[in-house]
């Protein structure tokens, strides 16, 4: 759309298009813009309004960044060759493209835009590969190698969009293309490492060479496949210069520092099971996650052997800048990643943060129960780091009597089997402690007792809100269906004989079906009531919320779900006495329509009654592992 004013034409017509996510920035001279960056193609910023009044546009046998006004009749030219140009390119519409470039043979290397790109810079952004195709073939290896504003290169928007067809067209005319660095001095094969885009980084790393990249570029280059999860090609950089397992980037981070942040990412072996690793042989791509994930094992136990290699000054600075990498893995609860270092230099277990606080203080704090369970693997050294105390005399069951953060503390469902965690957590702690430490006092003369009641007080209202709200709503429920169920034996389908007072349905295979299931709905309805009775009437003591709760609550979600299914089973039953002679589909499309309502019921209410069972049941091996994980 174009408006004109005092004689001068303003076009407002505007196209963005997003290539980059949101998540680091950089500066240009417009102010901060997306290091992977959001490509702003906007016809409106095609045209600017000089100071002078005048209309600026590059001109295409300059330098790009020096822009010549177009003036009267060159106006024209503008609005007929860039404008449709780059309204071409993000169509892909070649036909229209090359009516233009018939029109002007330099409009190909022209910036078209306010940030100075190319008809070429705009298709590949758009990912509009046949155009591309197309449109290298008018240009000339330097025309390919043209930069916008931001220093960027046709070849990084292709790099950034994933599309290798795109980039192989590019190299093909101008093999020098993979090492001119774009915007903050960045190669194409970072920025596609960056956005993740394996087959692209693939095909650049075999096109660019790896020997003229300098030291920074290549750590930036490992870690960005790291973070980008791409660990066959982290493994492959590593293995062409193994310097790289203690290299530092631009932010003092090594390769261990950004894996330990990756609790998902590494599993527990190195390498695929047997019929994993057929099966994916064979069908490629079918475990790739699985894959990714021994490949980060590989990787870490790599880069730590490599690590392991230097002098033990060496190796502690190393872990401890410019964060301590085995507590930031303790802290989100990366396992693996413990368990590989650890198993390599035992001596970490005596590792402690600034505070004097072991691993295993930071895995009770964050409430990680897997790194807990390794202290049990090493005997009557557990009870030698168990008595660490951090500054404020706290002990490690002050921390077990502290809140976790609200992430860890959500991970099971309601405040009330919340607090039943806190509860076998703090138990737990409690027995690796020498008995000295339970009476214990901190800095604020307060026992780990007294701090356990002091921060848990609020959870403790909300779990007895949420018991009571959630056994006052089951009950009512469940008194309803009692209540049918009792009716419902007193008035059978069909009625009674009139001579001996027996059901006319009494010979049917169906009519036991019914009296069954009427007489279990009841008895599990009646049970429910009770249960749920009981948890109303209960004295919500802290102990309480440790087995009686959980366990009432169970029982009757467990109830209340069988007297739902039964009394649906016990109507369809009765469906099947009354049209068992005729309209054959009548009662299966009734039957059908009640299963869908139980399973309604078991869906809706799935992960509360799976918590409850977890909780009550399997709980009591939350911290008793089944096998060693260090040195099995």
């Amino acid at each position: 759309m174009s408006s004109q004013r005092n004689g001068e034409i303003e076009v407002t017509t505007a196209v963005r298009v997003n290539l980059l996510p949101q998540s680091s920035m950089m500066d240009t001279s417009d102010g901060p813009m997306p290091m992977q960056e959001e490509v702003r193609l906007d016809v409106a910023e095609l045209s600017t309004q000089a100071a002078n009044g005048h209309q600026e546009c590059s001109t295409p046998n300059r330098d790009l960044t020096q822009p010549i006004p177009y003036e009267g009749e060159r106006r024209k030219d503008y609005l007929s060759l860039c404008v449709p140009l780059y309204e071409a390119a993000i169509k892909g519409d070649w036909k229209a493209a090359k009516d233009v470039i018939n029109k002007d043979r330099d409009v190909v290397r022209a910036g078209i835009t306010r940030k100075r790109e190319t008809a070429l810079h705009i298709a590949a952004a758009a990912k509009r590969t046949a155009f591309v195709k197309e449109l290298v073939k008018h240009m000339n290896e330097e025309d390919l190698a043209l930069k916008n504003k931001d220093e960027n290169t046709a070849i990084c928007f292709a790099a950034a969009s994933g599309i290798v067809e795109i980039a192989k067209v590019m190299v093909k005319k101008n093999k020098n293309l993979t090492l001119i660095r774009g915007n903050q001095g960045k190669t194409p094969l970072y920025m596609a490492a960056l956005f993740g885009h394996r087959d692209m980084v693939s095909y650049l790393y075999d096109v660019t060479d790896f020997e003229s990249l300098t030291h920074e570029e290549r750590i930036s280059l490992l870690l960005g496949t790291i973070s980008a999860d791409l660990y066959d090609l982290a493994l492959t950089i590593l293995d062409r210069d193994t310097s790289l397992a203690f290299a530092r980037d631009a932010n003092n981070e090594t390769a261990l520092h950004v894996l330990a942040r990756k609790p998902s990412k590494i599993a527990n072996k190195n390498q695929l099971g047997i019929w994993k690793g057929y099966i994916n042989s064979c069908f490629k791509g079918i475990y790739h996650e699985d894959l990714m994930r021994t490949l980060a094992h590989q990787l870490v136990k790599k880069l730590w052997e490599h690590v392991l290699q230097k002098q033990d000054s060496e190796i502690s600075k190393l872990i401890k800048k410019p964060s301590r990498l085995l507590f930031d893995a303790a802290e989100l609860g990366s396992l693996e990643f413990l368990i590989i270092l650890v198993r390599l230099y035992p001596d970490l277990i005596w590792k402690v943060d600034d505070d004097n606080r072991s691993l295993f203080h930071i895995a009770v704090l964050y409430r990680h129960q897997t790194i807990f369970n390794l202290i049990y693997e090493f005997g009557a050294i557990k009870d030698l780091i168990a008595a660490y105390k951090d500054g404020k005399n706290n002990n490690i069951l002050h921390l077990a009597g502290n809140l976790p953060p609200p992430s860890r503390l959500q991970i099971v469902s309601g405040a009330a089997l919340q607090m039943q965690r806190e509860l076998l957590w703090f138990k737990a702690v409690e027995k690796i402690v020498p008995p000295s430490y339970i009476k214990m006092r901190n800095s604020e003369n307060q026992t780990p007792k007294d701090l356990f009641t002091e921060k848990h007080k609020d959870l403790l209202k909300e779990g007895e809100k949420w018991m009571k709200s959630t056994a006052t709503s089951c009950m009512l429920v469940a008194t309803l269906i009692a209540t049918v169920v009792f009716a419902a034996i007193f008035t059978l389908p069909g009625g009674d004989n009139n001579d001996n007072g027996a059901p006319l349905f009494l010979e049917k295979k169906w009519f036991l079906i019914f009296v069954i299931s009427d007489a279990v709905a009841l008895f599990s309805s009646t049970a429910s009531i009770i249960m749920f009775l009981s948890i109303l009437t209960s004295r919500y003591a802290e102990n309480d919320f440790l087995v009686s709760l959980p366990a009432r609550l169970m029982f009757g979600l467990s109830a209340l779900f069988v007297s739902i299914a039964t009394m649906v089973l016990a109507y369809g039953a009765a469906i099947f006495m009354i049209y068992d002679h005729k309209f054959d589909r009548v009662p299966i499309v009734i039957a059908s329509l009640a299963g869908v309502i139980v399973a309604l019921f078991a869906w809706q209410h799935f992960h509360l009654w799976a918590d409850t069972i977890r909780s009550t049941c399997w709980s009591r091996f939350l911290f008793r592992p089944f096998k060693h994980r260090l040195y099995n």
